[in-house]
């Protein structure tokens, strides 16, 4: 990224702290930047540090991996999400998800995350934005209590993991709907997917119990 588009970023992210750029703005600011830049540029504007190393994951759980900005700007303007919901990311990592579902569309965010230095991590760059909405537990996502109208998952978790953290899923309070990136969720009758076209994000409506 070039020093044009770094400056950029320095004079977004004290927008974003000044809070003149939100919602529809952000995103268009986002989609403004050349493709090949977008992730470094999102990174820079929020003020996301390097991870750290990650710890030994349980079985199932995936290494922190940050989701393609473009493809969680898709998944939000699909479900819509608006200011009435809260979304929860699952697998949160360094809170980009979460951070970026408040600053685009006002509403709360939540995230969850196995690893601890993640967690500060993410919880101090939401600090430093000046966030109070945005919030962070450490926490198993399969024994977490869980409250939402949006779930967001991007491939963290595969095997018995997944299949535990769909139970927890299925006990929450309907109706809420859940975003999945490249990752289909299978033998859950309760799931109704949508007729959404995209390569990697997959909507689903949680049916009425």
């Amino acid at each position: 990224m070039d020093a044009a588009l770094v400056l950029r970023a320095l004079r977004a992210r004290d927008d974003l702290v000044a809070g003149r750029l939100r919602c529809r703005a952000l995103r268009d600011l986002i989609l403004s930047v050349p493709t090949a830049d977008r992730e470094t540029f999102v990174d820079e504007v929020l003020g996301l540090p390097s991870p750290p190393p990650d710890e030994v994951l349980p079985r199932g759980a995936v290494p922190y991996l940050p989701c393609n900005v473009d493809d969680v700007i898709a998944a939000l303007y699909a479900v819509p999400v608006s200011p009435h919901d809260r979304f929860v990311d699952l697998g949160a990592g360094l809170g980009r998800v979460a951070i970026l579902a408040h600053l685009l569309t006002g509403a709360r965010a939540h995230g969850v995350e196995l690893q601890a230095p993640l967690v500060e991590l993410a919880r101090a760059r939401a600090a430093a934005l000046g966030l109070p909405a945005v919030t962070f537990a450490h926490a198993d996502a399969a024994e977490a209590e869980l409250a939402g109208t949006m779930f967001f998952l991007y491939a963290p978790f595969n095997g018995d993991l997944l299949r535990r953290v769909l139970v927890r899923l299925e006990a929450v309070e309907r109706p809420f709907v859940i975003a999945t990136v490249d990752l289909e969720l299978h033998g859950a009758p309760w799931l109704r997917a949508r007729p959404f076209t995209s390569s990697a994000v997959t909507i689903y409506d949680a049916l009425a119990a």
